[in-house]
């Protein structure tokens, strides 16, 4: 299966260089507003991409296949019928890019839309009828893109009783279990009375599922077929609306001004589905998890803006505001109340996405190893205050080194990325003055990126964790201080192998003129490459750790390489650099100790069987069709399940603190204090921490 957008995966370029204009002022973009965006965002790929692809007839057929994968890769909608009447368009593609014109896409939602009025009413004919329950046969899910799609409306409708069958059978197990589990329920219901209620409460979800499709905005679906003509290029570059790259910048920065509430679509209004702990609704106590928002008033003002119907995208423009700013929501509560809830809008800050750091007890009574957090390569640009991950590593390594620290974990599993120059800065607080990256753009112009601060801020033992989601930007430091000697890595077979880096381009900024136009959205696109200092790239092939620990998914297919049209694995030259901070010449006697280690370590030993079962359960998509068969099935795979659920239970690093400086602001607000217990708790049962601590006796040991 492709990722299309599962993963946060980034390296950003941020500079304050000035592009020219992708356009002369007498070759201004014609057309309406979408023309000009599609004309506007492919002559920008053309002029800037690292490796330009040519608009041509393959262009369009890899763009057909995509888009209608992107579309209906469940196979729920189209029938194969469907999809040769729109063959005619798989090569026409290039010459309505060429043109400004959507007709494809036109075509797909046109057909889109009767396909959804369809099949709604396929799964309403289906779902008024009882299900035979212990009817036999089973069903093979369509859930790649190579699956076939079904011949015919007769085959189609063939696959969604099979499809809802299974769909009913999952939910009777579920409730089977939980009424197994109640001893209060004296009388418990049949599966056949358990049918008839979860039949009626699944054809609710579907009919409100297929509304939400015949109301999505156009100008998303809009977006979507743009970033199909992006991903044959790369799979990080992408067409962002203006509005997406507002949602991008807070999550690049980690704060936003607003009242911290995630909102969604139920019926027709809005529903409150969690509260950022610490914000301004979480502390005002009034606006609650499910509460449904009716309208909306900014404090002061007597207009009422009515949200019935409204998407959720523009619901949180109405909310989100300036900080010291009041919103008034009037709120349908669960019991039927309706109540005005006023919420003053304040900066609201996820601090989860922050480095934070800890003081771990060591192998023996006498050692003592900071552990630092890094979620991101984070960096507000936008805000004069904002916060940058290089700087805040920096106090984190000053605050454990004042606790004199015998070693330090740099922890960069699941981080997919962020800012190249903060990741640039961070590396150099561990070498003297030298390179740590090399990057190369289009034509093969190279440039290293260097840490031109010969100051060291730590030059003890260091360990840096990472896994199969480390990315980008924690690979980039990974594989310096692996060149350079200067750390152990550890973690699963090898980091995901983003080796690109992207830049956004305000289209805007490219064509003057056509204000009537504008605002035409961004683009982001990979413009360069980056390289290991010894030369090699860590595209596709990310960083092999130098100690590889068992891991539950490392038989999962993962990473760049199962990607749409990921970039080829090159190498160049090597860059010059040395380091005498600490180097590590035991590599081999680390390996064999941690080997040795890992092998009469129960809980890694568990993990490998884990990860069998986990490949195991990834693997299957075919599942029967008769509640007896799925149940066994279904109970079989929870048990074998079940059997692992302990894994992380057991306390292995005894000795997790706050740093003293940290706890008073910790202790003053009770939403931190909860966040922190939690981290400190994770912190305390992680196997991997404990085995890094290990690591770091040994080179303790071994440097002496």
């Amino acid at each position: 299966m492709k990722f299309r957008g599962a993963l946060y995966l980034v390296l950003l370029l941020m500079t304050s260089g000035i592009f020219y204009a992708a356009y002369s002022p007498e070759d201004f973009p014609p057309g309406d507003k979408d023309s000009v965006i599609i004309q506007t965002m492919m002559r920008n790929l053309e002029k800037y991409h690292y490796k330009p692809l040519k608009i041509d007839d393959d262009f369009s057929e890899r763009a057909y296949d995509f888009y209608l994968n992107d579309v209906d890769g469940s196979r729920l909608f189209f029938t194969q019928e469907d999809v040769d009447q729109l063959a005619p368009y798989r090569l026409m593609i290039d010459d309505q890019i060429n043109a400004g014109t959507y007709d494809f896409f036109n075509a797909v939602q046109e057909r889109m839309t009767a396909a959804v009025d369809k099949t709604a009413g396929i799964y309403t004919e289906i779902l008024t009828a009882p299900f035979a329950l212990e009817r036999g046969g089973d069903i093979t899910l369509r859930v790649e893109d190579d699956s076939e799609w079904t011949k015919n409306d007769q085959q189609l409708r063939q696959y969604w009783e099979d499809y809802l069958k299974r769909d009913i059978l999952n939910q009777i197990v579920s409730k089977v279990e939980e009424n197994e589990k109640n001893d209060s329920l004296t009388v418990k219901p049949t599966p056949e009375e358990l049918e008839v209620d979860i039949r009626e409460k699944t054809l609710e979800r579907y009919v409100k599922w297929t509304k939400r499709m015949r109301e999505g905005k156009l100008s998303i679906k809009r977006s979507q077929y743009l970033n199909a003509l992006t991903s044959m290029f790369d799979p990080h570059t992408s067409y962002y609306r203006p509005r997406d790259k507002e949602s991008f910048d807070i999550r690049f920065s980690g704060r936003l001004e607003g009242i911290g509430a995630t909102l969604q679509t139920d019926d027709s209004y809005t529903k409150v589905t969690s509260l950022v702990v610490g914000g301004p609704a979480w502390k005002g106590k009034e606006l609650e998890v499910d509460d449904m928002i009716m309208s909306v008033r900014q404090g002061g003002k007597d207009t009422i803006t009515d949200i019935k119907d409204m998407a959720v995208e523009d619901v949180v423009t109405y909310i989100r505001g300036k900080k010291g700013t009041t919103v008034v929501l009037k709120v349908k509560k669960p019991d039927g109340a309706v109540q005005e809830i006023s919420i003053v809008r304040d900066v609201v800050v996820i601090d989860d996405s922050y480095a934070r750091s800890l003081i771990v007890s060591g192998k023996t009574e006498e050692e003592k190893i900071g552990y630092i957090n890094l979620p991101s390569f984070y960096a507000d640009f936008q805000n004069k205050d904002g916060r940058f991950s290089a700087k805040d590593i920096k106090v984190e390594i000053e605050k454990l080194k004042e606790q004199r620290v015998d070693g330090i974990i740099l922890d960069l599993r699941n981080n997919g990325g962020g800012s190249l120059r903060d990741v640039v800065d961070m590396t150099g607080f561990f070498i003297p003055e030298g390179p740590v990256v090399q990057v190369a753009g289009r034509g093969g112009q190279k440039e290293v990126l260097r840490d031109k601060d010969d100051d060291v801020v730590y030059d003890g033992p260091l360990v840096v964790l990472v896994n199969q989601y480390s990315a980008s930007a924690s690979e980039i430091i990974a594989a310096a201080l692996q060149d350079y000697n200067r750390a152990v890595i550890v973690g699963s077979t090898s980091t995901f192998g983003k080796g690109t880096v992207q830049r956004f381009i305000d289209l805007d900024r490219t064509i003057p003129g056509r204000s009537e136009v504008k605002p035409l959205g961004s683009v982001k696109l990979t413009m360069q490459k980056f390289y290991r200092i010894n030369g090699g790239s860590t595209q596709l092939r990310g960083v092999v750790p130098d100690i590889i620990l068992p891991d539950s998914r490392s038989l999962l297919e993962t990473g760049e390489r199962q990607q749409t049209a990921p970039l080829e694995w090159t190498s160049i030259d090597p860059a010059k650099y040395s380091q005498d901070v600490y180097n590590i010449n035991f590599m081999d006697e680390l390996k064999q100790r941690s080997a040795s280690r890992v092998a009469d370590n129960g809980t890694f030993q568990r993990i490998e069987e884990n990860a069998k079962r986990v490949k195991k359960q990834s693997d299957r998509n075919t599942y029967p069709l008769a509640l007896s068969e799925y149940q066994t099935l279904i109970r079989a795979a929870k048990t074998e399940a079940e059997m692992y659920d302990d894994l992380f239970d057991d306390v292995v690093n005894p000795g997790v603190l706050n740093l003293e400086v940290d706890l008073e602001p910790i202790i003053q607000d009770e939403s931190k204090t909860a966040r922190n217990d939690d981290f400190k708790k994770g912190v305390g049962k992680d196997v991997y921490i404990q085995e890094a601590i290990n690591i770091l006796s040994d080179m303790q040991e071994l440097a002496k």
